[in-house]
């Protein structure tokens, strides 16, 4: 039997804090590994318990939630952990402050208990929630904080195979849309943003487009 997805909930709202937590316990594959009310607290528990996805709100006392997503998932951190960012605030600075923290996902409050619980199996595996049209607007209306300086691609590892499927992946593009432009199989696109991810030591399809604008691979 494949072991539960264990779930950190971090919000300071007592109330949300209790329907998620409610939530996520009702799950067969869940576990809630612990709850808390500010960010502090989610680093300090999730470098204690490991949980496999950390929900995270943003506005939190002590520490909020994009510093403490940073501390747990940011880049240079050793073991990072999964985190899915949950707010009432649909502002796209937010969205963007959350990726760059190094959160592998953002959702809103409002959204739907299946919404919330699929996003938790979404991040739990590697993947990125955020839909890939979504994610090429926003980090192309934030590229040039992420890119303090243009650079060619030429130092990176990848194949001319590989880069080629990575500026399509910056483009916003789905597997199934690559593997129609490239003229490939599902399977095959989705081997190479596997292997590209890997050869890049990067955690999802949101770090991979970060890399293409931070490398000059996309505009």
């Amino acid at each position: 039997m494949t072991a539960p997805i264990r779930v950190l909930v971090c919000d300071d709202q007592v109330l949300v804090r209790t329907g998620l937590v409610t939530v996520v316990d009702a799950q067969p594959d869940m576990e809630v590994a612990a709850e808390c009310g500010d960010g502090r607290a989610a680093v300090d528990l999730a470098a204690r318990l490991r949980p496999d996805v950390v929900v995270m709100d943003v506005r939190m006392p002590v520490l909020d939630g994009i510093e403490a997503t940073r501390l747990l998932a940011g880049a240079g951190v050793d073991g990072p952990v999964k985190v899915l960012v949950v707010t009432t605030f649909n502002l796209d600075e937010y969205v963007y402050e959350a990726l760059r923290a190094g959160a592998s996902g953002f959702l809103l409050k409002d959204a739907p208990p299946a919404q919330l619980l699929h996003g938790i199996r979404t991040v739990a595996t590697g993947a990125a929630l955020l839909d890939p049209e979504v994610t090429r607007r926003l980090v192309g209306r934030y590229a040039t904080r992420i890119r303090p300086a243009e650079r060619s691609g030429k130092d990176t590892p990848l194949t001319p195979r590989e880069l080629e499927v990575l500026r399509l992946v910056a483009d916003g593009l789905s597997n199934g849309e690559i593997a129609a432009a490239l003229v490939l199989s599902p399977e095959t696109v989705k081997t190479f943003v596997s292997r590209i991810l890997t050869k890049l030591d990067l955690r999802d399809r949101v770090q991979a487009v970060v890399y293409a604008y931070r490398h000059g691979l996309a505009t």
